[in-house]
C-alpha cells in the first residue's frame, strides 16, 4: 500500500508518517524499496515484531520515569511492557481487521 494511501486511511500527515517510517527503517524494523512500486516492508515477519519494539524505537524505553518513581507507577509500566512485549504487529493487524469486520489484514 502506498504511504500516501496509508496516511489518508489513518488521517495522519504523509510527511509525519514518512518520518516515522524512516526512523523504523534506520532501526531495522522496516526495509525501504525504490522505484515505481517502491515503499516499505517489514524487515522481519509481523509475528516477530512486537508493539514494544516499535514504541521503543520511536519513543525510547517505555516508562523510565515510572521506574524511578517506583511503587504503583513501576508496577503499571511493568504490566504495560509485558502486554506490549507479548503483542505482535500481526496480532494488532488481526484485531483491527476483526473490528472492521473484514477478516483481512495488511501489514
Amino acid at each position: 500500500m502506498p504511504i500516501k494511501e496509508l496516511a489518508e486511511r489513518r488521517d495522519i500527515p504523509e510527511q509525519f508518517l514518512e518520518q516515522l517510517f524512516s526512523t523504523l527503517r534506520r532501526n531495522g524494523l522496516l526495509t525501504s524499496h525504490r522505484g515505481m512500486r517502491g515503499g516499505y516492508t517489514l524487515a522481519r515477519p509481523a509475528e516477530e515484531i512486537t508493539v514494544l519494539d516499535v514504541v521503543q524505537v520511536l519513543d525510547g524505553k517505555v516508562g523510565d520515569e515510572a521506574d524511578e518513581a517506583g511503587g504503583i507507577w513501576a508496577e503499571g509500566v511493568t504490566a504495560l511492557r509485558k502486554v506490549f512485549g507479548q503483542t505482535t504487529i500481526a496480532e494488532v493487524a488481526r484485531r483491527e481487521a476483526e473490528e472492521a469486520g473484514s477478516g483481512m489484514y495488511f501489514i
